[in-house]
């Protein structure tokens, strides 16, 4: 099973669209294996968004998500990433498909609702920044309803 983070940024929290976007991905059938409410401090969103340290839109985006709470979610399915992303849809709300999350609640440039990582590598890195006590085990009773165990599960 694949996991990856995916943040709901402050303004899918201010915007009371938290259970309709966490809906989303669980009507989708990926498990959440890890979920918090929290402030995000200055220097987490400093290591979070290293990569982006010399762009022009550093500052406001740290800004931003240190602004307000956001939920940070760990969800856990074959090939997680790929289908998060295909849910939250184009990165600004005006390019994203009807359907997607950004395309249905965004318009935004900058206020774009989710965070998703990118690649294993990229998810493995998030998740140990949000989720460093680790993310919870159990059995999720509907797995045998989402994949076809004689199949998707032998990958």
């Amino acid at each position: 099973m694949e996991r990856t983070l995916i943040l709901l940024k402050p303004d899918a929290v201010q915007r009371g669209l938290v259970g309709q976007i966490l809906g989303r991905f669980e009507q989708k059938g990926l498990k959440v294996a890890a979920m918090k409410l929290m402030q995000i401090s200055q220097e987490l969103a400093a290591k979070h968004y290293e990569a982006h340290k010399e762009r022009k839109f550093y500052p406001g985006l740290v800004k931003f998500m240190t602004s307000s709470p956001v939920v940070a979610l760990a969800l856990e399915g074959i090939d997680a990433i790929k289908i998060c992303r295909t849910l939250m849809g184009a990165t600004f709300g005006a390019d994203a498909a009807p359907g997607t999350i950004r395309g249905d609640f965004g318009v935004s440039r900058s206020y774009n609702l989710v965070h998703g990582s990118d690649s294993p590598e990229a998810a493995a890195r998030e998740l140990g920044l949000f989720f460093p006590e680790g993310l919870v085990k159990y059995d999720y009773a509907a797995i045998n309803w989402i994949y076809d165990p004689v199949e998707e599960l032998k990958k």
